[in-house]
């Protein structure tokens, strides 16, 4: 048997650490600045809370903005707790890191995309650094630059 190194898993790994770093901070400190997150996740990962209306409503994945409005945010290294206003009422919601999909703080222009393999790879995640998330702010070409782990395997 011979051993590899799984770079994509490591950085997948350090890409979910990177966010929780960031949200360990968030929740001592608060958001600085103009700073703030949109978070897309899998609604269907075993590990997510969320009301039953909200999973009803988004049965494959959502995204959450913190940016005015939260609270409770417990950060843990499985993943994190937090409560957001969803028109006037307010809801918990657990998100694991492993069901996120997309991290973004466009205030930075800084994202992270988490892409799925194709089953060839063992349906393995891979992780993208995607440097301009907003559709509306690409190039002239009309392309964000995005780097994928996936260009540099043989």
């Amino acid at each position: 048997m011979t051993r590899i190194i799984d770079y994509g898993n490591l950085m997948h790994r350090a890409m979910r650490g990177l966010i929780q770093n960031v949200l360990n901070d968030v929740s001592e400190h608060g958001l600085p600045g103009q700073h703030h997150f949109f978070i897309t996740f899998d609604t269907m990962h075993p590990d997510v809370e969320i009301a039953d209306w909200l999973s009803d409503r988004y049965p494959d994945e959502m995204t959450v903005v913190v940016q005015h409005w939260f609270d409770n945010l417990d950060v843990t290294n499985e993943g994190f707790s937090i409560t957001l206003n969803f028109g006037d009422s307010p809801e918990p919601l657990y998100i694991p890191y492993d069901a996120i999909r997309t991290f973004v703080d466009p205030s930075v222009e800084f994202g992270l995309r988490f892409e799925a393999q194709d089953e060839d790879d063992d349906a393995k995640e891979s992780p993208g650094t995607e440097t301009d998330p907003d559709p509306e702010t690409k190039d002239a070409e009309g392309a964000a630059e995005i780097v994928s782990l996936d260009s540099f395997r043989k």
